[in-house]
């Protein structure tokens, strides 16, 4: 594997763990409200190892053949991106604390649903398709098993940066909770500045 391309994609993978998202917001739950948020987080990462193998076995391989479809989904994902960030810089954000009952009790209940919030996240979806492809290297291992050493990269900074979200949310935001007003304000530029990213850099490379 070519080492700068390794760098490059896993400092863009950590940008985006750090860009809050559907991820973001129902990890933030589990850590306010589940007496522990670690069935919730194995849940999303199970689901983003599927599309990760998904992407490595047949999925990534078409993207790889197809530049055309490589762009569409690029374009597609910044699009999204932009949008996200957009809607999260023009919402009022809302308070977020221990209101109601806790999330599902039961740790295999907070595991599927942990699966599916990520497994359904369109962010999640498009963007692995599109950048896992970029970052391989024509030489070397197979495009495929680059793809899964990287896929595992992404799958460790989200780990690590989920459960720090985790953590500070019921540390801070339930004793703090205008701090989310400044965190969404915040997520929502960072977004439009990747999605922005993504689109110059595939309008260069075109």
């Amino acid at each position: 594997m070519d080492p700068s391309l390794v760098a490059q994609f896993w400092t863009l993978a950590v940008l985006l763990a750090l860009t809050p998202g559907a991820d973001w917001a129902y990890v933030i739950t589990a850590g306010l409200r589940a007496r522990s948020f670690a069935p919730t987080l194995l849940g999303m990462l199970s689901a983003y190892a599927v599309l990760v193998a998904a992407v490595a076995v047949g999925v990534g391989a078409l993207v790889t053949r197809y530049p055309l479809v490589l762009t569409v989904l690029t374009l597609g994902g910044a699009a999204y991106l932009i949008w996200l960030g957009m809607n999260a810089l023009v919402r009022r954000a809302e308070p977020v604390g221990p209101h109601g009952e806790p999330i599902a009790g039961s740790a295999t209940a907070q595991f599927l649903r942990g699966a599916g919030v990520s497994g359904f996240n369109p962010k999640g979806l498009l963007l692995l398709l599109a950048l896992l492809p970029q970052f391989t290297s024509p030489v070397g291992m197979p495009a495929a098993a680059q793809m899964l050493v990287l896929g595992a990269l992404h799958l460790v900074d989200c780990a690590v940066i989920y459960s720090l979200v985790a953590v500070l949310a019921r540390r801070i935001l339930r004793t703090r909770p205008r701090a989310l007003a400044v965190v969404a304000k915040v997520s929502g530029a960072a977004m439009v500045l990747i999605g922005t990213a993504l689109l110059v850099e595939r309008f260069l490379q075109g």
